[in-house]
């Protein structure tokens, strides 16, 4: 870890969805950094069935944005004006607000990122299922961790996923392999800070559910 990077907990600690992002350039270098520390995190049987596209092209931004606003429009935006009252846990109602404004403001300019990764899993001729994320997510977290580490903002998005079956069409992947994440990248408009997040003795049991 070079001196100007924080800590591991730290950056847990930290690492908000970052929504906003400048238009700046990211170096390939930062980059390839992300994707060491994804190629870190453990899979299934060490299989390491994941692949990653580093997406750039703007005008393959722009066809996938048609669908993750669509998915806004349809899906995300009706659940956030249904739980309004009741932000969820950590949040005030002022502060869910706001983070609908960022959403909002990222489904209109996520073509717009300087680069999404895009995490994919193989899951040859089994179809998908509750358990497959287990060999994909954590190397999307070591992604999103290493980028806060070296001071680029992200967020885990998985909207796409509602057309799937398009999205992964546009992306040209054979079958058998599906995209689970898109991870936006760039320069963070604003600072990192501490994620809003409930008490987490109030979800902590002991031995069965609902037992403190």
């Amino acid at each position: 870890m070079s001196p100007q990077e924080p800590g591991l907990f730290e950056i847990i600690q930290t690492t908000r969805a970052m929504r906003q992002l400048k238009p700046d350039p990211v170096p390939d270098d930062l980059i390839d950094r992300i994707l060491e520390a994804g190629a870190a995190a453990p899979s299934g049987g060490n299989n390491q069935t994941w692949g990653f596209i580093v997406c750039r092209d703007e005008d393959l931004k722009k066809q996938v944005q048609v669908f993750y606003k669509r998915a806004f429009d349809e899906y995300v935006l009706p659940h956030y004006e249904s739980r309004k009252e009741a932000p969820p846990p950590g949040m005030s109602k002022a502060q869910f607000e706001r983070q609908l404004d960022r959403v909002s403001h990222l489904t209109d300019r996520f073509h717009e990122a300087p680069v999404w990764i895009v995490a994919c899993l193989d899951t040859g001729k089994r179809p998908p299922n509750y358990l497959s994320g287990a060999s994909i997510y954590p190397a999307v977290q070591n992604m999103l961790l290493a980028a806060r580490a070296l001071g680029l903002g992200a967020t885990l998005t998985t909207r796409h996923g509602i057309y799937g079956k398009e999205v992964d069409t546009l992306f040209g992947l054979p079958d058998g392999v599906h995209s689970y994440a898109i991870l936006p990248v760039g320069y963070p408009v604003g600072r990192f800070g501490p994620v809003a997040r409930g008490d987490v003795k109030s979800v902590t049991y002991r031995d069965r559910w609902g037992q403190h």
